[in-house]
């Protein structure tokens, strides 16, 4: 058996469990990870232990048991987290949920994980965290005074529509205040259980308040089961944008990421599909590899995908100066170069071609009544 050398750090991760760090390579251990997306659980970068792994020959390995999904309360303190990057089209934003079950491998939001003493790897799509007291806190937020109203960003870091979405209606509970507060919301998705709340979002809608984007990375469903696992199959997605435009919700398609050899002939033919389903704007991220998400998608690269890897990472590198990741504000989301330049000028032809928007919806916030919080007019007196 496998087994790690080093303890494993005290915090959230004992809560639920020390992390096994012991689930990459082949079988019989990887049935512990099936529909999983990451390949490996690397220790976190603030674990003041690291973790190496060994064969010592004494137990078999048939003794791995399959992952399950745990999920606990946070409470959290505040719910809008602001932003001043300049390349993103919102100051502000809500994630109801820590950690991922869609297990995306290239998500970018892994490595945040590190911050309660978890792995960016396995343990971000196994083990996470859900804020009760979302809705609460954020009609305390709005009721503020001197409060400004600008569109809020649902789910920017992990989807606000994963699988546990469904047993507790956080994200339900956070549109019914928005909606009752006239305020605008932009929602960023890759799960049709987003249709589940057109009962919402479709009178938003009539009042210019919501826009949804849909991510649809792929066309091919086994890519798709291979890179995001547990996130709902292409057709659905597409399915998703007829039906919420058919509802009159405005819908953007997002290839995102766009991975180097992978995925990045598809650009053309998303965007076709997206568009006879009803989406009317189109966006692409370029691939992100930031602190350990480098590390976790080579390791998925050298596991699927063994004879692309080496080209895949050159021209990542290429499009990131020659590193894996480049923060820099106006470079972060496209990359730079003839690779990156490429990419963007497919899209902005295809986008021409089919006929979608050239600049963003903008929502509005006129209509934001600060005195929707019950008793607010009673505070007024």
């Amino acid at each position: 058996m496998v087994r790690a050398v080093k303890a494993a750090s005290e915090g959230d991760d004992e809560a639920f469990g020390a992390p096994d760090r012991r689930l990459g390579g082949s079988t019989p251990l990887a049935d512990a990870r099936k529909g999983r997306g990451a390949t490996a659980n690397p220790c976190g970068r603030y674990e003041p232990a690291r973790r190496e792994a060994f064969d010592d020959g004494w137990t078999s390995d048939d003794t791995a048991q399959r992952l399950r999904t745990e999920d606990r309360p946070e409470q959290a303190r505040t719910i809008l987290t602001r932003n001043t990057s300049p390349d993103l089209p919102f100051d502000r934003s809500i994630n109801p949920y820590r950690g991922c079950e869609h297990g995306c491998v290239y998500c970018f939001a892994r490595p945040n994980h590190a911050y309660v003493g978890l792995s960016p790897g396995l343990d971000f799509e196994t083990k996470l965290f859900h804020k009760a007291n979302a809705a609460e806190l954020l009609e305390r937020e709005l009721s503020a005074k001197g409060y400004v109203p600008e569109t809020i960003a649902l789910g920017t870091a992990t989807d606000p529509y994963q699988p546990i979405e469904r047993d507790h209606g956080i994200t339900r509970a956070v549109l019914s205040v928005l909606a009752r507060f006239r305020h605008p919301v932009g929602i960023v998705t890759k799960s049709n259980l987003v249709t589940r709340d057109i009962d919402i979002l479709a009178p938003m809608a009539e009042l210019g308040l919501v826009k949804v984007a849909m991510s649809v990375t792929t066309l091919d469903p086994v890519l798709a089961r291979r890179m995001e696992p547990r996130a709902p199959h292409p057709l659905r997605r597409l399915e998703a944008i007829r039906q919420l435009s058919r509802a009159g919700i405005p819908v953007m398609v997002m290839m995102a990421p766009v991975i180097p050899s992978l995925n990045d002939h598809e650009i053309e033919a998303v965007l076709e599909r997206a568009r006879e389903c009803g989406a009317v704007e189109a966006r692409h991220v370029l691939l992100r590899l930031p602190l350990e998400l480098d590390d976790l998608v080579n390791d998925w690269f050298a596991e699927h995908y063994p004879g692309r890897q080496r080209h895949v990472m050159s021209l990542v590198r290429e499009a990131r100066g020659g590193k894996a990741y480049d923060a820099t504000f106006g470079r972060r989301m496209i990359g730079s170069g003839a690779y990156a330049d490429l990419v963007t000028q497919r899209m902005r032809l295809a986008k021409q071609r089919l006929g979608y928007a050239d600049e963003r919806i903008t929502l509005r916030t006129d209509l934001f009544d600060p005195t929707a919080a019950p008793g607010a007019q009673l505070s007024l007196l």
